[in-house]
């Protein structure tokens, strides 16, 4: 069995990378996918697609029309959510996908810091399991194929 993984977050770090890294490194039959990673990419999208935009709000409704989509087909045909709330960002999509994880009843792995309990309490009680790390996450993850 294989099991396809959405990573909703932020994506200015490698906080994918370690993790993916560490799943192939145990040997975890886990697909990830995620967000468009390239943030150029992700802010220029709507334009390489539709043409150059008569400005800025413009031009991020057009990436935001392409990112919406991808966000949408690969979080439906996931099996499990993770979304990462980190201190450092804003996590303005994390919220966004994580909602959608509970709205289409997909199984949510909130992982966010002791610091973020009070903000995300309600979402919390939403996911299936809330951890503190990446790490934590992962070994969640890793539980799914345990046989004994």
């Amino acid at each position: 069995m294989e099991i396809t993984v959405y990573l909703a977050g932020q994506i200015h770090d490698d906080w994918r990378r370690d993790l993916k890294d560490k799943a192939q490194q145990q040997g975890l039959p886990i697909h990830f996918t995620g967000p468009m990673e390239n943030h150029s990419r992700s802010d220029n999208i709507g334009e390489e697609i539709l043409g150059e935009q008569a400005n800025k709000i413009a031009k991020d409704e057009a990436a935001s029309q392409m990112n919406n989509l991808r966000t949408r087909v690969l979080l439906n045909r996931s099996d499990v959510v993770l979304a990462l709330f980190g201190e450092d960002y804003r996590q303005w999509n994390s919220a966004m996908d994580a909602g959608a994880a509970i709205a289409l009843n997909k199984p949510l792995i909130l992982v966010r810091p002791e610091k973020l309990h009070h903000a995300l309490k309600e979402l919390s009680e939403k996911a299936q399991v809330t951890v503190e790390t990446s790490d934590q996450a992962l070994q969640a993850l890793s539980y799914i194929f345990e046989t004994e």
